[in-house]
């Protein structure tokens, strides 16, 4: 196991990163159900599979599981932050996973990562904001051939996707994990929520009790990190480019204007969107003095950062994850995480229990698409309505809840148009 093909930052890590692999999978009930039916069932025996992911405790449940499923798996880091090396390490010298992810790795390396895994000719993708099914289509069109089908988990991901699906260019079939109820209803708002909040404190440590807090962004993870702060006492103000989003925001009791409107008087703004360039020169030119600027949307494009650096006479790091810039108005701004995803750069990104659902519905997408691939055109897909019902009972079940069940009667009822007003 020694000579495993891997690069990740120092093996003898692996003993650090065992127990917080079975730390989260404690709180990760509905993947060891998954896990024991793949063992015994072994859908995936065979099958060639690489994943570009966030390299954490929880993910690395996942690759277990799959492994356990009889998939031969490579791994590689979704973004050049959010590795535990510790994790990564046992993954290699524990589980037997080839892994290639170092925390904090420059462009070149974290490109070349991604490079290792398509070397093992994926037959099944998994991607993390689709850099993975990119790098594939520009670069190794050679194994496109032998790709049958994909999943994706992210909302970034998700519009990458279909934008490709549009023009023609997506060679195979993928499923986009991002839009199931279990997933975004749950991952994205009370994950991104809650682990956006512990990044933001922990790289600062400034209280959100009174600060003016703007979310760029009201999509699921936008209305979790908006709850959570208005929780801890921010004034909150939303931006949106979305008319139902705007005016749910404004139902939900937020202030919402343009981000423009929101820059001067923000003391915290945090992107959560998928877009490019939400935080522009303009913005940044009219930040009060101190503000923060974060993001915990996939890429680091959401803030533009090469303004920044054209308005900035310099830049000093007084805390880990603290970039500040000096402006030449005088102004002092500090850049989190490079401007990269806050929750998993800062903190350790959303809680096992909730990356349960998520990766529940990875390994059983994975599954399907491995039985289903020659009945599936090359498109994106949503996850079958089976698999997520099935998802959230088996989530009820781990927490001890039982639900009612339509009777016969009822059914027939609701199948029906006959009956109406007595």
């Amino acid at each position: 196991m020694a000579t495993l093909a891997h690069d990740v930052a120092d093996l003898d890590l692996a003993d650090a990163g065992q127990p917080l692999i079975e730390w989260s999978a404690q709180e990760m009930p509905v993947m060891r159900l998954i896990r024991d039916r793949f063992t015994k069932e072994r859908p995936l025996a065979g099958m060639r599979m690489g994943g570009c992911l966030h390299i954490t405790s929880e993910t690395a449940n996942l690759a277990i599981t799959l492994k356990a499923g009889g998939a031969e798996l490579r791994l590689c880091a979704s973004n050049p932050l959010s590795t535990q090396d510790a994790v990564a390490a046992a993954l290699v010298r524990v589980h037997g996973i080839p892994v290639f992810a170092v925390k904090g790795e420059d462009s070149e390396r974290y490109y070349g990562h991604i490079s290792a895994v398509l070397d093992g000719a994926p037959q099944l993708t998994m991607d993390d904001g689709a850099d993975l099914v990119a790098e594939l289509h520009k670069n190794r069109h050679e194994l496109l051939p032998g790709v049958l089908a994909g999943t994706e988990e992210t909302t970034t991901g998700v519009i990458r996707l279909r934008a490709m699906a549009k023009a023609g260019a997506l060679r195979f079939p993928i499923i986009a994990v991002n839009e199931a109820l279990t997933k975004h209803l749950f991952d994205n708002r009370y994950g991104t929520g809650q682990s956006t909040i512990d990044g933001l404190i922990r790289a600062t440590n400034v209280l959100l009790a009174g600060k003016t807090l703007v979310v760029c962004g009201y999509g699921w993870c936008g209305r979790g990190l908006a709850s959570r702060a208005a929780g801890l006492g921010a004034h909150v103000v939303v931006t949106e480019v979305d008319p139902v989003r705007a005016l749910e925001a404004v139902m939900d009791g937020y202030r919402v204007m343009t981000l423009e409107e929101a820059a001067p008087g923000a003391d915290i703004i945090i992107t959560v969107t998928g877009d490019i360039n939400v935080v522009d020169r303009r913005h940044l030119s009219v930040l009060k003095d101190g503000a923060i600027v974060a993001n915990s949307g996939h890429f680091n494009d959401e803030i533009n950062l090469a303004a920044l650096d054209e308005l900035s006479g310099g830049v000093s790091h007084p805390r880990p994850f603290v970039e500040s810039y000096a402006l030449r108005n005088g102004r002092t701004v500090h850049l989190l995480a490079q401007g990269r995803l806050l929750n998993l750069a800062a903190a350790e990104g959303h809680p096992a229990s909730v990356m349960d659902m998520s990766f529940a519905n990875q390994a059983l997408c994975a599954a399907y698409v491995a039985g289903h691939h020659d009945e599936l055109r090359p498109d994106v897909y949503d996850v079958p309505a089976d698999i997520d019902r099935e998802i959230a009972a088996l989530k009820l079940r781990s927490m001890g809840i039982s639900i009612d069940e339509l009777s016969a009667e009822q059914q027939q009822y609701l199948a029906s148009w006959e009956s109406g007003t007595a």
